[in-house]
């Protein structure tokens, strides 16, 4: 089994609906995003999937929140702008994308700052 994995950034701002502390004020953060694929076998010039191909689709799907105010972007007009829930969304928008016969989407990580991060993965 192979394990491939890309970053990617974006710049956003987002507000947390009902928290209780700083992070119900409007703030921003350089979020920093992790996708990890896994695949079962090499194609016929023994790599998994191109990195590159990897990194577009994650470009595409974070570029719709780059620069942007996230309560103001669906799902996040219902839901909190969370980082769980960011990564829930990147996730579910990547698997869509990314998965083939041989190559799944595994995780999506979702960093805040330097130290703080969530993970989404399906069992």
């Amino acid at each position: 089994m192979f394990e491939l994995s890309v970053e990617s950034t974006f710049a956003a701002a987002h507000q947390l609906r009902g928290y209780k502390g700083k992070c119900e004020a409007l703030h921003g953060h350089n979020w920093r995003v992790q996708v990890v694929v896994q695949a079962d076998k090499l194609n016929e010039i023994d790599i998994a999937i191109d990195f590159h191909d990897i990194k577009k689709l994650t470009n595409d799907v974070t570029s719709q929140l780059d620069h942007a105010f996230l309560n103001d972007i669906f799902p996040f007009t219902q839901i909190n702008p969370s980082s769980e829930n960011i990564a829930k969304w990147v996730y579910d928008t990547l698997r869509k994308k990314i998965s083939t016969e041989h190559v799944r989407l595994l995780s999506v990580t979702v960093w805040e700052s330097e130290t703080s991060a969530a993970t989404y993965y399906e069992d």
